[in-house]
């Protein structure tokens, strides 16, 4: 019981303590106000009553009707007195603020709308920094138009991308075929994933001649002659042109040859000779001789190289001649007797030669590169053929009789 009443006491306490604070406040407040009104004068309270409204609106009515009905002079005047008043304000160093009146936002939903802050000028200044960067984002340039670059701006160094690859899946497929169904484009694109050369005669003088390489005569050299008809039907050959390259397949010599009998054919299409290609060339006793001065001592290329010796009415040693139509190893991969330089270009060199008019210059490039491609077997060959020649004598000769004499004294004193 005795808590109890203390603790009802200690509550009545803490609540008198609370009253007497309050009533403190109250009184502060009180003389702070009064002290203000002295200081400041009344406050100026704004309008409670409907009528205390309408005289203050009647009030301002007579005064903008007696402004409107002064005459110009009047109104100049008192702007300058107005000007006037202001100078002598800012002389005497105490300016006077002009009260700005507040203009109250429309009413929304019963309450009045504040409205909104005017900007600054920065605030102005990048709001139309970005209204200019969204006018000048990059447009997609339409057909025919060149893409705009601004050049005050760094070039960007940008990743270009490659195309991708094409994985063909038929590797067997002639890149020829493929051209003729699908395009240029696609046959180049098959001749390059089959690691084969692109056609055109850039690609052909690449596979066949060696770049910066030696131009003069070297100990090996390839010989190629052009032909023309003569005779009543052009069945009989004549030399037309002869052209030599060296081992790189450098041209070395090529010139044209005078006729030395009327021409009834030019097989224009083969051989490509025409008339004025002729007329004027070199006499056939001058070829004839250069051209012999320049096989002497060398091993000479080419395909079918009986023909154009024969036609120079020259000869040539047999064990140096290497002949592209008669080796053996050339034979078996092509399986043929006597293959053409076409196919074997073709199915070894994987280049398309003799495709219209035939070049002497060409077709001697083409023997010289099939040539270099199996030099060292070919080479190897021949010695191996001419050292088992020199070890075995020929079939059907006896041995000399000394040899004969002595064999049978050995007998017989055996």
């Amino acid at each position: 019981m005795a808590k109890a009443v203390e603790m009802k006491g200690k509550a009545s306490s803490a609540a008198k303590n609370n009253n007497q604070s309050k009533k403190k406040k109250k009184e502060f407040w009180k003389k702070a106000s009064k002290n203000v009104e002295k200081k400041n004068g009344p406050p100026v309270l704004p309008p409670k009553i409907p009528q205390e409204f309408s005289s203050n609106w009647k009030a301002l009515q007579a005064l903008l009707k007696a402004e409107s009905s002064l005459p110009v002079s009047a109104a100049t005047s008192s702007t300058k007195k107005h000007k006037n008043v202001k100078k002598e304000e800012k002389v005497n160093g105490k300016e006077t603020p002009e009260p700005k009146p507040k203009t109250a936002g429309p009413k929304i939903n019963g309450h009045v709308k504040e409205n909104p802050k005017k900007k600054t000028v920065k605030e102005t200044e990048t709001t139309n920094k970005l209204q200019r960067k969204e006018k000048k984002k990059r447009k997609l340039p339409e057909d025919g138009e060149k893409p705009v670059v601004d050049s005050k701006k760094k070039p960007s160094e940008e990743t270009v991308l490659e195309p991708p690859k094409v994985d063909l899946w038929f590797d067997d497929v002639d890149p020829d075929d493929i051209e003729s169904a699908l395009g240029p484009e696609a046959g180049s694109i098959a001749r390059q994933m089959q690691g084969l050369p692109v056609n055109g005669s850039d690609s052909v003088d690449k596979v066949l001649v060696k770049d910066k390489a030696f131009e003069g005569l070297t100990k090996i050299v390839a010989m190629d002659c052009e032909m023309v008809g003569v005779g009543p039907e052009g069945e009989e050959s004549i030399l037309a042109r002869v052209s030599i390259v060296n081992r790189f397949g450098k041209c070395v010599y090529d010139k044209f040859v005078k006729p030395t009998e009327k021409v009834t054919d030019y097989r224009t299409a083969v051989s490509g000779i025409r008339p004025e290609n002729i007329r004027n060339g070199e006499d056939f006793k001058v070829v004839q001789h250069e051209v012999a001065e320049i096989l002497k001592g060398r091993i000479l290329v080419g395909h079918a190289l009986h023909n154009d010796l024969k036609i120079l009415f020259l000869d040539h040693p047999k064990k140096a001649i290497r002949d592209t139509q008669k080796y053996k190893f050339f034979r078996q991969k092509v399986k043929g007797g006597r293959p053409s330089l076409k196919l074997l270009c073709e199915s070894i060199l994987h280049v398309k030669v003799q495709t219209g008019e035939h070049s002497s210059v060409q077709d001697a490039q083409a023997a010289m590169r099939l040539y270099t491609m199996e030099k060292k077997n070919w080479e190897a060959a021949i010695k191996e053929k001419y050292s088992r020649d020199k070890k075995e004598p020929p079939k059907g000769k006896q041995l000399p009789p000394s040899s004969s004499k002595t064999a049978s004294v050995g007998r017989f004193m055996l």
